[in-house]
């Protein structure tokens, strides 16, 4: 029966696919594939973790018969017998090579997806002790994962795929085996590092049942450059495995098990939205120029150095924002557990200089903290009452000086080899701004110490607290450059968590405070001739591309996915007609009724 999910959309396009539910577990599960040769490695860990969790429960089996029956009553006995009995049902265990076999899962995936299998059978019996069975299922499951924790082997690339044959009906995505299918992600949940772990894979597109417009994982979508909706509220519970799913990008409707007619309509809207693409694309090696002759800087946001390469093919002239704490996360499931040192990092930093041929590249200091944590755990799990207000970015860096100088070290002997711009994330305060900077000189010191070559690097602060887009004479008197977060000045300024879909209608990034904010920013900039980017998600929304060029900005970074839509509305916009409409924007009670259309 076909029926809609509605959520936010986060990233535009169609994606038509079977789904993949990444169920969630009280342990932190890996989910990653294997290579085709690793089959039998990876069921045999699994026979290996069910014969020593069958030991295990023998063991607890024969003291318990040693025990009186005050001290171990009957019950217990025939409870482990049922888990006994589990753990050797065939339907988990045959389900489980299934997954490894045909999906090429890890272990941990497998036994995850199985288990969810199973559960909704259980939920559907009618008899009230065997649905109860479902709790002895999971604790089964559990105690495999925890044998099986920390033995996962290194991330692998994408499996391989059934190629479509001439004899299938391209009009009919649902042609051909299921392994030919595109895939599309299911999940409750997915962590910055998750989203990392998924970014080389095989996915078509991904729903989450939270989230919000500029949570990260819906930047990380946008990178991928696929159709993504986010606070889907209980998708997760309503799709099954192996369900065809409809991903609406533009509308943020998910269709479940679609008829034959509404097929036939989003395969349409799939192959119209493949052709648009195909139009921008002639767009870049064009100069980004205004009709009155304005040359505008259209940057990369990457996460990694080998993004590099999309920049430069989507016509990036240079790198606005290198999310360095990328490199910090996921390492858990590819068995590294201590941190990025500083020759790691030296070479990521130098991979994406060499990458950008000459252009520049900005690296942001690790921005962590909120939610981006390291240890991959949802903010939901944090410790503290409110995760967006504590110990994140620059707080973070300077709570652990020796982490932060090796960063500092690292990024410094990179720009040897090209233009770096070092970006510093969340300052606030004038002592955290001389603490930076003593420690930024200090990095220099030990460098000059070692004897190690290491460049000039351009210093910028980001703007992303209203206290800083307040203060910012304080700010450039000390820094090079500033460039405007709007992600999370949208989050300080309307004490909104841009991460939670509860209160994700009233992220606005229209608000006339955050216009205000943005536009005072600009032109003081402008008024004492520093440089001014905006690398936040509104440079990418090509809705508000027109009022920035109009409040003076020439510099805006984006994902490269977002760079020719962003470069076609320059190309069509005169800035020297747009400053009257720009002030009657940010005089409006409702800016953004006055958005659309703006002035040619």
């Amino acid at each position: 029966m076909t029926f809609a999910v509605h959520g936010l959309p986060v990233a535009r396009g169609i994606a038509i696919g079977r789904a993949v539910l990444v169920v969630s577990s009280r342990l932190d599960v890996a989910h990653y594939f294997i290579k085709p040769e690793e089959v039998e490695a990876e069921i045999d860990r699994l026979r290996v973790a069910r014969n020593a969790v069958a030991e295990e429960l023998q063991k607890l089996q024969a003291s318990v018969a040693l025990m009186g029956p005050n001290e171990a009553p009957h019950e217990l006995s025939a409870l482990l017998e049922v888990h006994l009995m589990l753990l050797q049902d065939e339907v988990l265990t045959s389900g489980v090579k299934h997954w490894i076999v045909e999906r090429l899962y890890n272990a941990e995936w497998a036994l995850t997806t199985q288990l969810e299998v199973v559960a909704r059978q259980f939920d559907e019996m009618e008899d009230e002790y065997l649905r109860e069975r479902k709790a002895d299922l999971e604790q089964v499951v559990e105690r495999l994962l925890h044998r099986m924790k920390g033995t996962a082997a290194v991330l692998a690339p994408t499996p391989p795929r059934r190629k479509r044959t001439a004899e299938d009906d391209d009009s009919d995505p649902t042609a051909g085996d299921a392994i030919d299918a595109p895939l599309v992600l299911i999940a409750h949940d997915l962590s910055p590092a998750d989203m990392l772990q998924f970014k080389k894979s095989v996915f078509a597109g991904f729903v989450t049942d939270v989230g919000g417009r500029t949570s990260h994982t819906a930047i990380v979508a946008r990178s991928m450059d696929i159709p993504a909706v986010v606070g889907a509220r209980s998708a997760s519970q309503l799709v099954r495995q192996d369900d065809w799913v409809i991903i609406d990008g533009d509308a943020g409707v998910v269709i479940v098990d679609p008829s034959p007619i509404i097929l036939a309509e989003y395969g349409f809207k799939q192959r119209q939205g493949d052709l648009e693409r195909g139009r921008l694309a002639r767009l870049r090696h064009k100069p980004a120029v205004t009709l009155d002759g304005q040359r505008v800087d259209l940057l990369a946001n990457i996460e990694l150095p080998e993004d590099t390469l999309g920049a430069v093919k989507a016509g990036a002239v240079g790198v606005g924002l290198f999310r360095s704490e990328f490199l910090f996360m996921g390492r858990e499931a590819q068995r590294l557990t201590r941190l990025p040192d500083e020759e790691e990092q030296y070479q990521a930093y130098k991979r994406a200089v060499e990458g950008m041929q000459g252009m520049p590249v900005t690296i942001r200091t690790i921005d962590v903290g909120a939610d981006k944590p390291l240890d991959g755990k949802s903010v939901r799990d944090d410790a503290h009452l409110n995760p967006a207000l504590g110990l994140r970015a620059i707080r973070w860096s300077l709570a652990d000086p020796a982490m932060f100088l090796t960063q500092i070290r690292a990024i410094l002997r990179a720009a040897a080899h090209g233009e770096i711009h070092l970006l510093i994330p969340m300052l606030a305060h004038a002592t955290e701004i001389r603490q930076t900077l003593s420690l930024i000189d200090f990095a220099r010191a030990e460098l000059d110490n070692r004897g190690t070559v290491y460049g000039n690097v351009k210093l910028g602060a980001m703007i992303e607290v209203p206290a800083a887009a307040l203060t910012l004479r304080i700010f450039l008197k000390h820094f090079d450059f500033l460039s405007i977060g709007t992600n999370d000045l949208i989050q300080y300024t309307l004490a909104i968590d841009r991460a939670d879909e509860s209160v994700a209608h009233l992220y606005d990034p229209a608000h006339p405070a955050v216009l205000r904010l943005v536009a005072e920013t600009i032109a003081e900039c402008r008024r004492q001739g520093k440089g001014v980017s905006v690398c936040g998600e509104m440079a990418g929304d090509v809705a508000f591309t027109r009022l920035l060029l109009g409040m003076g900005l020439r510099s805006f970074s984006m994902h490269p996915s977002q760079i020719l839509a962003v470069k076609q509305e320059v190309l069509r916009a005169d800035t020297s007609k747009l400053s009257g409409w720009v002030q009657q924007v940010l005089e409006a009670d409702d800016p953004a009724s006055l958005l659309t259309p703006a002035p040619q």
